[in-house]
């Protein structure tokens, strides 16, 4: 193997399965070599040929080394992956930055790996590149790969470490495989996560089936996932531990929503960071975590993005963030975000739900829940490994919000799920949404500030238009003055397009707002429950009236003024061996009761109610349309 200029033809080098992790290596030319060394002055532009091993690499600044067009070059020092850098802020090469690298340099030149993802091509490396016909050694860097045992369906024990720029780890594209007990960390900044260029471990194609048993996984920089599954890959992630951390944004860096220029959260889901945990894309991918502790520093532990079919899975799986905001799961498009059994500690919501049909389920790890999964997404767990997972509730501890919907969806919450939150369990940002929460299992709302749900116009301002991009810096602005009547609007009608939430056999502590100024329902059904608590429309105002990137964790939180109904109705209905115990005014647009339903107010104190402000006694089996205030003294 030689080192030869630009201009020079390509000398092909062969490899072994055996040499895999050794690669071959032939001398490098004196003219650019003494010894084991070599040195790329200021201006010089070096094409290398073949992998190469050196004791000394030393590049002036201004000097490059490059491979052959189709190819990659990647440096190794000591086995661990270094000196690569992004040739520019959004650029998608990298070169190997100028300086002095000694040890076991290797240079090697492998086939590149080029991913294209909307507008943007970009050409990854990484240190195991599979297919189904197993390890393809001609696009991988064996000397990234430290111990461990190697073969066509399986990597056992080994370790991949990299300190440079937009390196992977394993990259699997086709067929079966497993990752058992790797332990992989990478350090350096990567820069798409929709495509996992410089993520720990990529799993791609409709015909990939990926499993990860027995990870470590720990990275460290913007974008830097740690596991990304898209195309329709199938990924099982169990006992395994996943943890980024976030990086430094590169100078002048803009944010924007443009996802293949994306490095940071967008601040309009009022989250900050540079880093998820994981990421799901793609027709057709799923993802299944069990037995697994999953953290992102801040923005995402299990992210969901654009595609159609998604499955995300969590099971008896630790999950959140160890910052201030993030979040635990994340749901769009028609995805199906499942937790079962697993303990959530996150900084702002257990899931966001970004519409416009996602799907999601709290509950319990059940014997019959978990093998109807294992089914279901074609996990291959053994019966025995059916039977050593045992059943556990969800327990969810947010430092913010429990749910967050800026987008139409569907919440389940059952089995013991207990939800732990500091502000208000559900925060509905003005979207279309059904919820049902079923107690009959032990499951708990336990809003901190007392809200159980609260509905709001959007405040998401969204991004502008700056030179063509669409960048991450409007600005929300709080509306001033009364919300305009809309006539049109029905407010004592449940529409197919209201926020709606069902409530069974629980008891419920807290407040229901619909603070909407434009026509939105809230529509609230009782079955088998208590609830003690104001339920009523009203008029929101955040802390602060202008919220930007500066204070953008101000976004969603509100006070609430009581007030008749204007586009916002809130309707009501009790249902069979259902309480409701008022315990301020409340504003109601419908209140229906069963025959054993009852309205009441706080022990000691007593409950008036007018309707179209006429003075009517609210008795079980009623039903009262209208302008309805209910008011305790």
């Amino acid at each position: 193997m030689t080192l030869i200029t630009r201009r020079s033809v390509l000398i092909a080098g062969t490899t072994t399965a055996g040499a895999l992790l050794v690669p071959a290596v032939t001398a490098v030319p004196a003219s650019a070599t003494t010894g084991t060394s070599l040195t790329v002055g200021t201006g010089q532009t070096y094409e290398l040929a073949a992998t190469t091993r050196l004791r000394t690499l030393s590049i002036a600044s201004g000097g490059k080394i490059v491979a052959p067009d189709g190819h990659s070059l990647t440096l190794t020092v000591d086995g661990v992956e270094t000196g690569q850098a992004l040739t520019a802020t959004g650029a998608t090469a990298t070169l190997i930055a100028p300086g002095t690298y000694r040890g076991d340099v290797v240079l090697t030149v492998a086939v590149t790996n080029p991913v294209t993802y909307e507008t943007l091509t970009f050409p990854f490396r990484q240190a195991l590149y599979v297919t189904a016909a197993g390890v393809d050694r001609t696009k991988s860097v064996p000397a990234a790969v430290r111990g461990g045992r190697l073969t066509d369906t399986a990597a056992r024990n080994v370790a991949i470490t990299s300190t440079g720029e937009c390196f992977d780890g394993v990259f699997v594209a086709g067929g079966t495989y497993t990752l058992e007990r790797p332990v992989i960390s990478l350090t350096g900044n990567g820069r798409c996560d929709f495509v996992g260029y410089g993520a720990a471990v990529v799993a791609d194609g409709m015909d990939t089936q990926l499993v990860v048993d027995g990870a470590r996984i720990g990275n460290k920089g913007v974008v830097r996932t740690g596991i990304v599954a898209s195309g329709g890959a199938n990924v099982l992630v169990k006992d395994s531990f996943v943890r980024t951390r976030n990086g430094t944004l590169p100078a002048g860096y803009q944010a924007t929503v443009e996802t293949p220029y994306m490095e940071s959260v967008p601040w309009m889901l009022g989250l900050d960071g540079n880093v998820r945990a994981t990421n799901l894309i793609g027709a057709g991918s799923a993802a299944t975590y069990l037995n697994s502790t999953v953290f992102s520093e801040t923005w995402g532990a299990l992210s969901v993005e654009a595609g159609d079919g998604l499955k995300l899975t969590a099971i008896n799986s630790h999950v959140g963030n160890t910052g201030e905001y993030g979040y635990g799961t994340y749901a769009i498009g028609d995805a199906t975000v499942r937790v079962l059994g697993s303990r959530f500690d996150v900084g702002s919501y257990a899931t966001i739900c970004a519409g416009p049909a996602a799907s999601v389920h709290y509950g319990d790890s059940t014997r019959e829940a978990v093998a109807a999964l294992n089914t279901e997404l074609e996990l291959g767990l053994s019966q025995a490994e059916l039977a050593a997972v045992p059943e556990r509730g969800t327990v969810v501890n947010s430092g913010r919000f429990g749910y967050m919907f800026f987008g139409t969806g569907t919440l389940k919450i059952d089995g013991g799920t207990v939800v732990n939150s500091r502000r208000a369990t559900f925060l509905n940002k003005g979207q279309q949404t059904t919820i049902t929460v079923d107690g009959s299992q032990g499951a708990r709302l336990n809003p901190g500030d007392g809200t159980v749900l609260q509905v709001i116009e959007l405040d998401d301002p969204g991004p502008v238009s700056v030179d063509g991009k669409m960048m991450n810096t409007g600005v929300y602005t709080e509306p001033t003055g009364d919300p305009a009547k809309d006539t049109t609007f029905d407010v004592t009608t449940a529409h197919t397009t209201d926020s709606a939430a069902t409530f069974t056999s629980i008891a419920l502590k807290g407040d229901f707002y619909n603070g909407m100024r434009t026509g939105r329902n809230l529509v609230l059904g009782f079955a088998n429950s208590t609830v003690e608590g104001v339920i009523s429309s009203s008029a929101t105002r955040h802390r602060t009236s202008t919220i930007d990137s500066s204070n953008f964790y101000d976004l969603g939180i509100v006070t609430n003024t009581v007030q008749p109904a204007v586009n916002n109705g809130v309707i009501v209905e009790l249902g069979a061996g259902s309480t409701w115990t008022a315990t301020g005014t409340s504003y109601l647009t419908k209140l229906v009761l069963a025959a054993d339903a009852e309205v009441r107010a706080p022990r000691g104190r007593t409950l008036t109610a007018t309707v179209d402000g006429t003075t009517t006694a609210i008795e079980p089996g009623g039903s009262y349309t209208g302008a309805i205030v209910l008011t305790v003294e």
